[in-house]
């Protein structure tokens, strides 16, 4: 499932040296010598390709060394949702570094960690009221594997340590993780992983295999894979399933009607813990604190990072039902898992502040009322030859481009590379516009801005895309 194309791959291509006294050129020469640049092809970047050199940020635009302005049409990578230069986030966090810098939570506690972890229970669906700190979202879904399997053998189902994903999914890179992700050219490199990754269909109704026409019909299909995956791999040895609400890799797949309340209706009559990976979705990327409240059902565990500190300060969470947290309350058992900077005090002090501007301000009100122009904008896209499908939510779209509308024909391989990364990328970047070109799957240009853009700034990401579409279509590939 390809694989090739990454986000920072994408933007920087065709970026020719002009000048080698300038700023920018001697920034790029510092950094190809001792800077490894991540999810990279680091050979692409020669005498004759800078890398891109970001220097500063305000609201929804982010300037180069250059001095060129660049549209966050990506939100750095998911995460700025309150875009970029609020001095009022950093002087919370000059506060708290100011007070305690810095104290671990393993055996001890800090009134901030305390704080968030109350806010953050106040805003989950049901009962899930305990917060496990991370430092970002792949600790989060490798916390959340951990305790699945821990939480089975406590109660004498010790063969219980599988865990079910979605095709092209992704959760991350750590070696558990990695595990869960289902992206093959990412997996590779670094196998055997660790035992008892089991796949099932992603929610892809653009490429439906049955209930093509039927998206009700199409969402119990779905969910019922799952339940074919549990009864084929033996129900006592699923300890998990991780999906995310809508999924990301591949391009924005939203769940048909019904398909979360089947799937939460599975987990319970196996004893199987539903994870919510709301890494990109939370914190009002779909419109909503929460995945589980965009699409009416109750994980028992929840895994969240990105917009929890708007990208301000790092931090995740696995936050846990009750339920699941209550056998570990007793006697003299513990999790005996966590990481050094879980909880800092300046991440959780920048959350908190973040938490307070996302209700103070609307932001996810901002989200709910621009959605429908945001994708009535996207959908005019169509009258372009190569615009397959649009789909997505809230503030996360993507765009599936295709040879061939009628057909759904698709690009693949080397004509996926000539497209994505040989024309449409740099264009886009040409323009001013910062998104993603991907192809862990189909062909697919991806949109999730900070949640404070407006609509002029959604008529622009149209704009542009409108272009770079147009230009695309009339290559010979």
């Amino acid at each position: 499932m390809g694989g090739k194309v990454t986000l920072h791959e994408t933007i920087s291509d065709g970026m020719t040296v002009t000048d080698e006294k300038h700023p920018s050129h001697q920034y790029s020469e510092r950094a190809r010598r001792h800077l490894w640049l991540q999810m990279s092809r680091l050979g692409a970047y020669d005498e004759h390709n800078e890398i891109p050199i970001m220097v500063r940020g305000e609201g929804t635009r982010v300037y180069d060394a250059n001095g060129t302005e660049y549209f966050d049409g990506l939100a750095g990578l998911f995460t700025n949702s309150l875009g970029h230069g609020r001095r009022d986030i950093g002087e919370a966090a000059a506060a708290q570094i100011g007070e305690l810098g810095f104290f671990p939570l393993w055996t001890y506690a800090h009134p901030k960690a305390i704080e968030l972890a109350e806010r953050l229970a106040s805003l989950t669906p049901g009962d899930l009221n305990r917060v496990f700190f991370t430092s970002g979202g792949a600790e989060a879904n490798e916390s959340a594997w951990k305790l699945a399997r821990q939480y089975h053998k406590m109660r004498g189902d010790i063969d219980r340590y599988k865990v079910i994903s979605r095709d092209v999914a992704y959760h991350g890179t750590t070696l558990g993780a990695l595990t869960i992700t289902s992206l093959e050219a990412y997996r590779a490199p670094f196998e055997p992983l660790v035992p008892g990754a089991v796949k099932v269909p992603a929610t892809n109704f653009y490429r439906a295999e049955r209930h093509g026409d039927d998206p009700v019909a199409f969402g119990l299909w779905q969910a019922r894979q799952i339940e074919e995956a549990i009864l084929r791999e033996g129900p006592e040895t699923i300890a998990a399933i991780f999906l995310e609400p809508v999924q990301n890799a591949g391009g924005c797949f939203t769940p048909p009607p019904g398909y979360w309340q089947e799937v939460r209706e599975i987990c319970d009559r196996y004893g199987i813990l539903l994870v919510s990976d709301d890494v990109i979705c939370a914190f009002g990327r779909l419109g909503s604190w929460f995945g589980g409240q965009k699409y009416d059902y109750v994980p028992d565990i929840i895994t969240c990072a990105k917009g929890i500190t708007a990208g301000y300060a790092p931090l995740g969470a696995m936050i846990v039902s009750d339920r699941i947290a209550e056998p570990f309350l007793h006697g003299d058992v513990s999790f005996l898992h966590g990481f050094t900077w879980s909880g800092h005090p300046g991440s959780c002090a920048v959350s908190l502040k973040v938490l307070d501007i996302i209700e103070e301000e609307g932001i996810i009100e901002n989200v709910q009322k621009n959605q429908g122009y945001f994708h009535d904008g996207l959908e005019s896209l169509k009258d372009i030859p190569i615009v397959g499908d649009v789909r997505g939510t809230g503030y996360f779209w993507g765009i599936e481009l295709v040879k061939d509308q009628a057909t759904k024909e698709t690009w693949s391989g080397d004509d996926a590379e000539r497209l994505l990364r040989g024309y449409v990328s740099p264009e886009m970047f040409r323009r001013g516009l910062i998104c993603r070109s991907d192809d862990r799957g189909d062909p697919v240009v991806q949109l999730a801005p900070p949640l404070i853009s407006t609509r002029e700034d959604i008529d622009f990401m149209v704009g542009v895309l409108r272009e770079v579409f147009t230009g695309a279509s009339k290559l010979n590939i």
